[in-house]
């Protein structure tokens, strides 16, 4: 029996991604030591910081044992003033400096934010975090057979697929005319390119061309999983989904600048996770119920004349979603206010989200949740994350069991 192509979904949703190396740890070193030799991920598909997800694991596929630890030492080793690097910075001056920027007639494409708050430091991260020939290597040696990142080119709005293969060229593609699929051997640009955040962290330029987030238009990238051959797929989701839906307070005055823009952010990051997945499901029982009708030929002989059309076979695709069962954002709201509290000479980064913490803006947008590269609180988001997949335990071992179906 051929053991099935698994496919890792890791989505976006920046300071959140501690999240994902939670699940993986579980996944490496809770599980029982006869499951964890099934654990493994043919196809890894990635946006903005599960870009970056992606790229360690499939790097460090010949040493599984050592991802979930690895992962999250990256996590709980990150600051706010590393990665929001703001050096002989003042509130005074940084005013004198937006305002000259502005009337800089010299400077003709304008000013940007990260002229202020440099990005260095999380660009040196995933330079020199993920062992990048790696990639290649664990991809000749099978331990993986492909590996996708997400981003979305500023001229023209498009996603861009970053795909790395162990065999040449591309598999076909769907026709959808906003996604475009480039082979590529994987670098740090194409990380970086992913999980450039607007008006956070700088575009990114890859050959001759600028991207930014890859969540503009897709934040878990579940089609490229399955494009390229995953039969059962993986989603780690970094959002809760509320038991029931409630209306949030109406607003009683104009809204502020930050609300907007938390807004904004929001809709960018917007989780397709169940719409993509209600899809799959869809095809599943259509194909299962015309088994029962038509006979169990029934899928080939859909697919004689389908398959061409689509440009890929139909068949069936099992999935397992790890999703917080707790709100990020109110996860992070206490490391936020124990911050507030703090004052004093912080660094502006930290000062600037102080004041974030005290306003409308976070409790309406979650901002802290996406931009809080914090310890402390990667700590309770990898904690959250290990009791979130033990209360999946069983439907893990049953997912990586290869005799299952």
């Amino acid at each position: 029996m051929t053991k099935p192509r698994i496919g890792l979904v890791c989505s976006g949703g920046g300071a959140r991604g501690a999240y994902e190396a939670g699940v993986i740890r579980y996944l490496r070193e809770e599980l029982p030591a006869s499951v964890r030799t099934h654990v493994r991920f043919d196809v890894l598909s990635g946006t903005s910081v599960g870009a970056s997800t992606s790229c360690f694991l499939a790097a460090t596929m010949h040493t599984p044992d050592e991802q979930g630890r690895g992962l999250a030492a990256l996590w709980t080793g990150l600051t706010l003033e590393k990665v929001f690097k703001v050096e002989g910075e003042s509130l005074y001056s940084v005013s004198r400096k937006i305002w000259k920027a502005t009337r800089n007639s010299a400077r003709p494409e304008g000013w940007r934010l990260y002229d202020l708050f440099h990005p260095e430091p999380i660009e040196h991260i995933v330079r020199h975090s993920i062992d990048w020939p790696r990639i290649a290597a664990n991809l000749a040696r099978g331990l993986c057979s492909a590996v996708s990142v997400s981003a979305t080119r500023i001229r023209d709005g498009k996603t861009v697929i970053f795909i790395q293969r162990r065999e040449a060229g591309l598999p076909q593609w769907s026709r959808d005319p906003y996604q475009q699929p480039v082979e590529v051997v994987l670098g740090p640009e194409h990380a970086l390119a992913s999980a450039a955040i607007p008006l956070v962290f700088r575009s990114a330029r890859v050959g001759d061309e600028y991207y930014c987030d890859g969540f503009v238009r897709q934040n878990t990238p579940l089609s490229p999983a399955l494009r390229l051959g995953a039969d059962r797929v993986m989603v780690l989701s970094l959002r809760h989904k509320p038991k029931m839906s409630m209306d949030p307070p109406k607003l009683t005055a104009m809204p502020t600048t930050l609300q907007v823009l938390g807004k904004v952010l929001n809709a960018l990051m917007v989780d397709r996770t169940e719409y993509d997945l209600d899809r799959l499901r869809r095809l599943n029982e259509m194909m299962e119920s015309g088994r029962r009708t038509y006979g169990e030929d029934f899928v080939a002989r859909m697919n004689e004349t389908m398959g061409v059309i689509r440009g890929q076979p139909y068949r069936m695709v099992r999935d397992l979603v790890v999703r917080p069962s707790r709100d990020l954002a109110e996860l992070a709201r206490p490391h936020l206010e124990k911050r507030a509290r703090k004052g004093g000479d912080e660094a502006l980064p930290t000062r600037l989200l102080h004041r974030l913490s005290g306003s409308n803006f976070l409790a309406q947008a979650e901002l802290g949740s996406y931009l809080l590269f914090d310890a402390d609180y990667a700590h309770d988001l990898i904690a959250l994350a290990m009791e979130d997949a033990h209360a999946r335990r069983e439907q893990l071992i049953e997912f990586f069991d290869p005799d299952s179906k």
